[in-house]
C-alpha cells in the first residue's frame, strides 16, 4: 500500500484529490520516435487495467499523444471497466493541428470534441491547453481564442478545471500570474539533473496554483542509467549530463538506492509539488514505480547528490531547431 508520502493531496483549487503519482500515458499512445519503443494496443489495455486496479487514481494524456492513440486505447479501458473508477482522475490536453500549426479557438474546440470522442465520455475532468510556446500568449488569452474556448465548455459542463502545459518556463509563469489555471504542468525541468522550473515552483506555490511535475527520470536517464539510456529531455545528453548521472548512479550505490529511486523521489518530496507524472508502458511497471517511491533513502543521499551541481538551463532550447 501508498505510504503516508503518497497520500491523497488536493489539486489545487478544484477539490479533486489526487495521487502524488500519476501515470503518464505518453508511452501508451505508441510513440517511438519519442521514447525510442513501441506499445501494442493489447500491451496498453492490460497496463490501464492494471492501474485502474491499483492505488494511483491520477491518469494525464494528451490529444497530440501518438495523434490521438493514447486517448483511444484510454477509451477502449473506460468501456472495458464499465467507466473510470470511482475517485479516479483523468487529466487530458487540447492541442494545435499538428500538420498545419492552427493554434486557434476553433482548432481546440475540435480538439476538445475529438478527445470527448476518442475517450468515450462526455464530460472532461481536466483539460490542460497543450504546449502554447508553439503559438502567443495574445492568442491562448485572447477574445475567441483557446482559453476562452475552453471556459465556454466549462460554462456548459463540459469541462470542469483548466490548466497549463508547456515548456519554457518564463512562459508558464506568465499564464500562471494571469490566475486563469487551477494547475501548471512541466516536464524535464525539475529532476535531479535540471532545476529550471525551480522559480515556477515558488510563483505557483505562491498563487495555490497544483504544480504537476512531468517526466522526474529526465524521460529515461535516471530510471534505465547513463549507459543504458544516454538521453535526456528526448534528445541526446550532452557530456555533462551523462557525466553527472553516472556520479548519481555511484553515490545511489553507495547509499544502496536505486538511482531510479531518487530521482523518483526527488519530486514526490517537494511540498510544492501536488503531483509527478511517470511514463508507463508495462503493467508491472506500476507495482515497481509505487515500491521507488516507498524505498526508504537516507537523508544524508540529498546533499550527497547536490554536491555534483544541476543544470538551471532550459533542457529542450535547441530541440525544435
Amino acid at each position: 500500500m501508498l505510504n503516508t508520502l503518497l497520500s491523497k493531496r488536493p489539486l489545487g483549487n478544484t477539490g479533486l484529490l489526487v495521487t502524488p503519482l500519476c501515470l503518464g500515458a505518453a508511452p501508451l499512445g505508441d510513440m517511438p520516435e519519442t521514447f525510442q519503443y513501441s506499445t501494442s494496443e493489447e500491451q496498453a489495455l492490460i497496463t490501464l487495467r492494471t492501474a485502474f486496479e491499483s492505488p494511483i487514481n491520477f491518469l494525464d494524456t494528451a490529444a497530440s499523444y501518438g495523434f490521438g492513440e493514447s486517448e483511444r486505447r484510454i477509451g477502449k479501458a473506460i468501456q472495458a471497466n464499465g467507466g473510470l473508477p470511482e475517485g479516479y482522475v483523468l487529466a487530458t490536453k487540447a492541442d494545435r493541428d499538428f500538420a498545419t500549426g492552427d493554434f486557434s479557438g476553433e482548432q481546440i474546440k475540435r480538439s476538445v470534441e475529438e478527445s470527448l470522442e476518442r475517450l468515450g465520455l462526455n464530460r472532461l475532468q481536466y483539460v490542460y491547453i497543450h504546449d502554447p510556446e508553439h503559438t502567443t500568449f495574445e492568442n491562448v488569452m485572447g477574445s475567441g481564442g483557446p482559453l476562452a474556448v475552453l471556459q465556454k465548455f466549462q460554462e456548459e459542463g463540459v469541462i470542469d478545471h483548466i490548466g497549463i502545459s508547456g515548456g519554457p518556463i518564463d512562459m508558464l509563469i506568465r499564464y500562471v500570474e494571469t490566475g486563469a489555471f487551477s494547475a501548471v504542468e512541466t516536464h524535464n525541468r525539475y529532476t535531479l539533473l535540471n532545476r529550471s522550473a525551480e522559480s515556477l515552483l515558488e510563483v505557483a506555490s505562491r498563487m495555490g496554483v497544483a504544480v504537476i511535475n512531468a517526466a522526474p527520470y529526465g524521460s529515461g536517464i535516471l530510471a534505465k542509467g547513463p549507459d543504458a539510456y544516454a538521453r535526456y529531455a528526448y534528445s541526446e545528453a550532452s557530456p555533462i549530463v551523462l557525466e553527472r548521472a553516472r556520479s548519481f548512479a555511484k553515490v545511489c550505490q553507495e547509499f544502496n538506492v536505486p538511482l531510479a529511486a531518487a530521482a523518483l523521489q526527488f519530486s514526490l518530496r517537494d511540498p510544492r509539488i501536488t503531483s509527478t507524472v511517470v511514463g508507463m508502458s508495462k503493467p508491472d511497471r506500476i507495482a515497481q514505480t509505487v515500491d521507488l517511491a516507498n524505498y526508504p533513502i537516507a537523508p544524508e543521499l540529498w546533499p550527497a547528490l547536490d554536491a555534483f551541481g544541476y543544470d538551471t538551463e532550459d533542457p529542450e532550447a535547441n530541440r525544435f531547431d
